[in-house]
């Protein structure tokens, strides 16, 4: 049995500690833009400070922000003011915001200055007390780096909500997950007992956005914890990421699987300067084998896939770095995390390994439930497990497998077929970039098989012969009906493929 590390009550009582500590160390990058732990610190009590005098603990504050040090200073002081963080995607529209605003009811919005007209007319039409506009041209929240300012006390309290964090959206509505600062502290814990960090060593590279639970609690409080230095890109650039590589001494790359494709598919990367990387991480979407057999052989530093969702607080499994690492598996649980497969058919039957089924996830990281959808909550959290909607297995070691979600299963004649085992076929294909597969209906079938890739630069293939490739490794059923080659596919902003907008668009109008 793994025990867990020493762990601090909030992420506020760790960044605390690590201004106590190591206040001279770099703590943050952006641009030209640089923090130690000191200044860190007195930037976040001086907005904390100011946010008290506009919200009352336990109320919201919204955050409609892209990635920059001032997302980061606001996510620490809305917690040291004893208030709620609600990141939101500043990519989102009107029609997707609005929703997201009504329910979460916040009393005050920061936005920066790329969305200062929708933030404002929301705020408006929804009655929200105080916006306050953040960046170049209004105000930054580094103005208190030098003031050396205290923590408001008391500091936040372990039970009190910390996070209300709206889950994607791109299979149906937005539901707001409410994790407690316990939650979000002892996962901290948990994910450092697999993935040992260097204290005071550790530099890492964050493009992942700030708004997302996985860059939250892998970039953003996985570096305070250690007392590393995060630096902060504002959007990804391949050949920016792999400068700053180089140029920053990165030693940890928090990536996705398209972002590792990006990469590995630039000009750049051939000459590219890895001696300093030291790890990296995969999250966010499935890491197909052939990608991390690439990104490893090619960067000599190995990379860790994990897995985890916003509803678990949110990590839930990883491959150890000191230990067995298995391409293709998000690796074994946290410590003092249960996992169990079910079956689909009842949701109440354990099931053994090498069977698929629904992963049902128990833990102190969990959620404590939905805001304000008491029966999603009850659907999600049954007899003291969270059902994840994911599909999975074990293998004979303990080691987790994703093979979907239980949404995106693919019903065939009676036949279960699983999206990421095409798209597995797919991407082992030497034209294939990209590959999403969805499940399309179908009146003989029930539904069908629908796959939609994208090829190499200067890859020729089609159709008919990636169908052939199919044949030689899937079971008759499993082939795709219809292969579509395309030039790009469509992406959310934490880039996972959408394959609800894929779906609306291979539908006949």
């Amino acid at each position: 049995m793994i025990s867990l590390p020493r762990h601090f009550p909030t992420v506020v009582h760790m960044l605390q500690e690590a201004a106590a500590e190591a206040g001279d160390a770099e703590a943050l990058v952006a641009g030209d833009e640089r923090l130690s732990y000191a200044e860190y610190l007195s930037c976040v009590a001086g907005f904390a400070r100011e946010l008290q005098t506009r919200v009352a603990a336990g109320e919201r504050v919204a955050m409609l922000m892209g990635n920059s040090t001032d997302i980061c200073i606001a996510l620490f002081a809305t917690h040291a003011a004893g208030a709620v963080a609600v990141p939101l995607n500043p990519l989102y529209t009107e029609r997707e915001l609005r929703p997201v605003l009504a329910d979460a009811r916040p009393t005050v919005l920061i936005h920066d200055d790329a969305v200062a007209p929708l933030a404002v007319a929301l705020s408006e039409e929804l009655g929200i007390s105080h916006v306050i506009a953040v960046g170049p041209a209004n105000r930054r929240l580094t103005a208190w780096r030098h003031e050396q300012l205290r923590l408001p006390e008391p500091l936040p309290s372990p039970d009190s909500l910390a996070t209300l964090q709206y889950t994607g959206g791109t299979t149906g509505r937005s539901k707001g997950v409410r994790l407690t600062h316990a939650a979000i502290a002892t996962n901290i814990a948990q994910r450092e007992a697999l993935l040992p960090t260097r204290s005071g060593i550790e530099r890492l590279l964050c493009v992942m956005p700030l708004f997302h639970v996985y860059a939250i609690a892998m970039c953003l409080h996985n570096m305070v914890a250690c007392r590393g230095c995060m630096i902060v890109l504002p959007r990804f650039q391949p050949k920016e990421v792999l400068d700053l590589i180089r140029t920053e001494r990165v030693t940890i790359f928090a990536g996705s699987p398209t972002l590792f494709n990006g990469l590995m598919n630039h000009e750049a990367f051939a000459s590219a300067d890895f001696t300093s990387l030291h790890l990296s991480y995969s999250g966010s979407a499935a890491l197909p084998e052939e990608l991390f057999r690439r990104w490893e052989s090619a960067s000599g530093a190995p990379v860790v896939e994990g897995y985890g969702q916003s509803e678990s607080g949110p990590v839930v499994s990883f491959n150890p770095l000191d230990g067995i690492r298995k391409p293709g598996s998000v690796g074994i649980p946290l410590p003092g995390t249960e996992v169990q497969i079910v079956d689909l058919a009842t949701g109440e039957q354990p099931l053994p390994a090498g069977e698929r089924g629904e992963i049902c996830v128990r833990g102190p990281q969990v959620m404590s439930g939905y805001h304000q959808l008491p029966e999603e909550t009850s659907a999600a959290l049954r007899n003291g497990w969270l059902y994840t909607g994911d599909i999975g297995e074990f293998d004979a070691d303990g080691y987790l497998y994703i093979r979907d979600r239980k949404k995106e299963m693919v019903k065939v004649s009676g036949f279960n077929v699983f999206p990421r085992e095409v798209e597995e076929v797919l991407y082992a294909h030497p034209a294939v970039l990209e590959a999403a597969v969805i499940g399309l209906p179908d009146a003989y079938k029930g539904e069908s098989v629908c796959a939609f890739v994208v090829l190499r630069r200067g890859a020729a293939t089609d159709s008919d012969a990636l169908a052939d490739h199919c044949r030689k490794n899937l079971a008759r059923y499993k082939v795709p009906g219809r292969i579509e080659i395309v030039t790009e596919l469509p992406k959310t902003r934490v880039g996972k493929f959408d394959k609800l907008k894929l779906r609306e668009n291979a539908l006949p109008r």
